[in-house]
């Protein structure tokens, strides 16, 4: 006789089918209820969440014997599990990881009081046993993704740049795993948000959008530091209402990049890039297909953001010894140097607008008006890193100031703008800018 396993059965705890919890109060009288989701906590225990004070909970409680019904979506074959409580957990990885994915669901639907987790129950998970009757053939084995991993972490080793890690990262999301729409986002310390610094796959690429912490799936996971899967929704969660916002900045300005995700995701995953323990950003892939991402994805994604993390906060002060480029490529071609390009900067934020459209703001709208600055008086075309770091008028933090992460958002956005203006990479931690118009730099009042 085969001894079935959790890790048999995992798809049957994606909650995708809800389950069935059957309990007994101590005169005997049964119940039996539906669970949104039975979470996977290890090979020998499952947890439940604990929302509510119902017959449920009493009864266990009292009587710590429960059966569970679980189906497997794939295979439509039914499994019975029978638990014993054990004891509810408040805090802790599993409790946060929970709580940060009913926060996440919540986002969508507005109801976050209904979903505010008050502990998660730990169950030892004592037999399980199929249910007789007709089901599926069950697919064949997914292969091993462990290759597409080991070559994205042996090019993360070799590169020696943040653009370059951003790059490869991207490369093993869209290429090598078939995620058709992805984002990497990185943490603003000063402002407590998140900004877009990569993305694949939508109309408009989103580079500078952003999203506070603790708002939709992006957000959670940043603020809990636990990765959130969602594997399907309704078509009525529309992430992205739950993550745009309008800025009350103290100018009546659209400083508001458009925020680049699917309008009805019917599959998420948001991971955070952490480095010793502190948020650097977040990895995040979306689907319009149900149960695009599994437990598997969700365990690459991790190591993924695990590696990026780590090259990130290696590559921070890339530039301190600035040297040359082996051969510099050949420089943007930008427009007559007749033609007129009207800059403006507002000092409230720092956000910057070429031709009456906004470009960008906050620390790289300073760092791109200093660069402004110093070409059109004294011709200078050639900066460091370093430099840019030791210039206080910039205001980077003092502990994590992400000054590679801001050139490359503020690279990106001008490419995008098709204006000719561009910042070109001419050795590690050098950079030149290339101006192909007259400027005309004004700060209104």
């Amino acid at each position: 006789m085969n001894t079935l396993t959790l890790g048999d059965i995992r798809p049957c705890l994606e909650g995708i089918i809800p389950a069935q919890i059957a309990t007994c109060a101590q005169d005997g009288t049964p119940n039996v209820a539906y669970l949104s989701q039975v979470y996977y906590a290890d090979e020998r225990h499952v947890a439940l969440s604990f929302q509510f004070f119902n017959k449920t909970r009493q009864n266990i409680l009292a009587n710590p014997q429960a059966t569970l019904l679980l189906l497997h979506p794939q295979t439509f074959a039914f499994y019975r599990l029978h638990i014993r409580y054990l004891r509810t957990q408040t805090d802790g990885a599993l409790f946060e990881s929970m709580k940060a994915q009913l926060a996440g669901i919540a986002s969508h639907s507005g109801m976050a009081e209904v979903f505010e987790l008050k502990g998660a129950d730990i169950y030892e998970v004592l037999e399980i046993e199929r249910v007789p009757g007709n089901s599926l053939e069950a697919p064949p084995p997914r292969c091993s993704l462990l290759g597409q991993m080991r070559r994205c972490s042996e090019q993360l080793a070799r590169c020696t740049a943040l653009d370059e890690a951003l790059d490869i990262v991207m490369a093993t999301l869209t290429q090598e795993l078939q995620i058709s729409h992805t984002m990497i986002l990185l943490l603003d310390p000063a402002l407590q948000r998140l900004y877009t610094v990569a993305s694949h796959g939508y109309a408009v690429s989103g580079v500078g959008s952003e999203i506070e912490l603790g708002r939709g799936v992006i957000g959670m996971a940043a603020q809990a530091l636990t990765p959130i899967r969602i594997t399907h929704m309704t078509g009525a969660s529309l992430y992205s209402h739950a993550v745009r916002r309008t800025l009350a900045d103290d100018i009546a300005l659209d400083t508001d990049i458009p925020y680049p995700g699917l309008a009805q995701p019917q599959s998420q995953m948001a991971v955070p890039l952490l480095c010793a323990g502190r948020l650097l950003g977040v990895l995040f892939v979306e689907s319009a297909e149900e149960l695009r991402f599994s437990f598997e994805d969700e365990d690459v994604l991790v190591t993924m953001a695990g590696h990026l993390g780590a090259a990130i906060d290696l590559l921070r002060l890339d530039g301190e010894e600035a040297t040359p480029a082996a051969a510099a490529p050949a420089a943007p071609t930008c427009a007559a140097p007749d033609a007129l390009l009207q800059v403006r900067r507002y000092r409230s934020n720092n956000s910057v607008f070429l031709n009456d459209s906004y470009l960008i703001k906050g620390v790289a709208g300073a760092i791109f008006w200093k660069l402004l600055n110093d070409y059109q008086q004294r011709g200078r075309t050639d900066f460091s890193n370093r430099e840019l770091r030791l210039d206080a008028s910039i205001g980077l933090p003092e502990v994590v100031d992400n000054l590679e992460a801001r050139l490359i958002l503020l690279e990106r956005r001008l490419a995008e703008q098709h204006l000719p203006i561009r910042l070109k990479k001419t050795g590690r931690g050098q950079f030149k800018l290339c101006v192909g118009a007259r400027l005309e730099l004004t700060e209104p009042d």
